[in-house]
Formats: structure tokens, C-alpha cells, sequence
């Protein structure tokens, strides 16, 4: 079984851990660590296998119901609802041992810890929820539940995602973003020159931007590429039915 660790300077009593494809028990196209229960895999082997993740961690994940939209979980409208599924794109927390968690097939995660380490969160970035908000979103409900309201205190990391070499997209995609009145970097989107209307599009700069518009300076990762990795990872882009990885962060307790 293998994990990644983020690579990040976070506070000590801050942890992250992403789990690749491998050490689980689904059958292929879902081999074999999938955590998603969307995609068509068995119950009783994406159960089976959010246990295996579970075990390296201090609780079961708080799992999400993403729609590629904008909405964080927070501890409070945890607590109003407790019974809820919960759909959202992102989740923010400050009690420790509260695991949150993300799940991608090429879609960016990105993880947040302040550097007091009294608050940690995750969001879930596919280029929709990006050029919507998902990331200021969740910063603001990170300072939100922390002392110390300076967004420049908090840390970012980037999970794997689908690398700018692989992310083609079309011309309504740079027209969202231009739309969004949001800064983009100079090279976030590159034309095709054999494909007239089509660019490669840099997820990794589109969200440091994002990040840096909203007063973050420390941010890290982004060297991964879902696609090209197939060992590691689960892509959607690359395979169309296949399985999720998640990307998960808390606080010690």
C-alpha cells in the first residue's frame, strides 16, 4: 500500500495524507484502492476499502458529496445538520482529529492548514468550481475559524491533479476564467496549433493565481500529472470509468 505525503511545511500538528490506486481490493477498471461510491464499483469493496485508508488515519473521513461547485462544510452547519449527506466542494475544520477529505480522478485538491495549527481544510477544484470560487470560498471559512485572520498565515498545498500537458480544454473554458475578472497567468492557457479552438490549460497556475489574488504566499506542490501516471493514480480524463483517490488533512488530537 502506498500514500503520499504532502510536502509542505505545515505546523506539527498539522497531517496530510493522499492514497494513490494501489493496496485496495476493487476490480479493474476501479483497481484498486478506489474510494469512490459514485462510479460504479461494489459497495462491499469501496467499503473494504475506505476501511483500509481509514486505518491510517485517527477517523473515518468526513466524506463529501461533490457537484463541482463552491459550498464548505464547516464544523457549525455540521453540527446544525449532523444527520445530513453532506454535499459540498470543500470542508474547513478546527477540532482536531477531524479528518476531512477530498476525492479526485484529475480534478485539483488542495489542502490548507494556518500556521498556528488550529485550522486545517480541503477543497475540491475541478476547473468549474475553480473559476466559481471554491478556493476563496474555503479561505474564508478557514479564517473564519481561526484567531488569526490573515490570509497571508495560511499555507496551501496542491494534490495530483491533471498536469498542463494532459488538461485540454476548449475556448469556453478561457472565456470563464477572462469572465471571472480574476487574474490568470500569462502562461495558464496554450493554444494547439494543430487544433484551432482548443488549448492546454495550466490548473496548477490558475489556482496559485487564485491563491495569491486572496493574500496567500506560501504555497506548495503541484508536480504531479493524474493522466500520465496511470500506476499511481486514478484518471478520468485518461480512462473515463474508473476510480478515486482521496486527499485528506487534520489537526492531532
Amino acid at each position: 500500500m502506498s500514500f503520499i505525503t504532502p510536502q509542505w511545511p505545515a505546523p506539527r500538528s498539522v497531517h496530510g495524507l493522499v492514497s494513490t490506486r494501489s493496496g485496495g481490493v476493487s476490480r479493474a477498471p476501479f483497481d484498486s484502492l478506489n474510494l469512490g461510491d459514485h462510479v460504479g464499483d461494489e459497495d462491499k469493496d469501496v467499503s473494504q476499502n475506505r476501511a483500509i485508508f481509514s486505518k491510517a488515519l485517527p477517523s473515518e473521513p468526513i466524506w463529501l458529496k461533490q457537484i463541482h461547485g463552491t459550498v464548505v462544510s464547516t464544523p457549525q452547519n455540521r453540527l446544525t445538520n449532523p444527520n445530513d449527506y453532506i454535499e459540498a466542494d470543500a470542508s474547513v475544520t478546527n477540532v482536531p482529529g477531524e479528518v476531512l477529505a477530498i476525492m479526485t480522478a484529475d480534478c485539483l485538491p488542495v489542502l490548507f492548514a494556518n500556521t498556528g495549527g488550529t485550522a486545517v481544510g480541503a477543497a475540491h477544484a475541478g476547473w468549474r468550481g475553480l473559476c466559481a470560487g471554491v478556493l476563496e470560498n474555503t479561505i474564508a471559512e478557514m479564517l473564519q475559524i481561526s484567531e488569526d485572520k490573515d490570509p497571508s498565515h495560511l499555507i496551501a498545498w496542491f494534490g495530483p491533479a491533471i498536469g498542463p500537458d494532459s488538461f485540454e480544454v476548449g475556448e469556453d473554458v478561457v472565456i470563464a476564467f477572462k469572465d471571472s475578472g480574476l487574474p490568470i497567468p500569462l502562461n495558464a492557457f496554450k493554444t494547439m496549433p494543430h487544433k484551432p479552438g482548443k488549448f492546454l490549460a495550466d490548473i496548477y497556475q490558475l489556482a496559485r493565481a487564485r491563491l495569491k489574488a486572496s493574500g496567500l504566499q506560501m504555497i506548495f506542490g503541484g508536480q504531479y500529472c493524474t493522466v500520465k501516471d496511470q500506476d499511481q493514480f486514478f484518471s478520468y480524463r485518461r480512462d473515463g470509468e474508473t476510480g478515486r483517490f482521496a486527499s485528506a488533512i487534520w489537526i492531532e488530537k
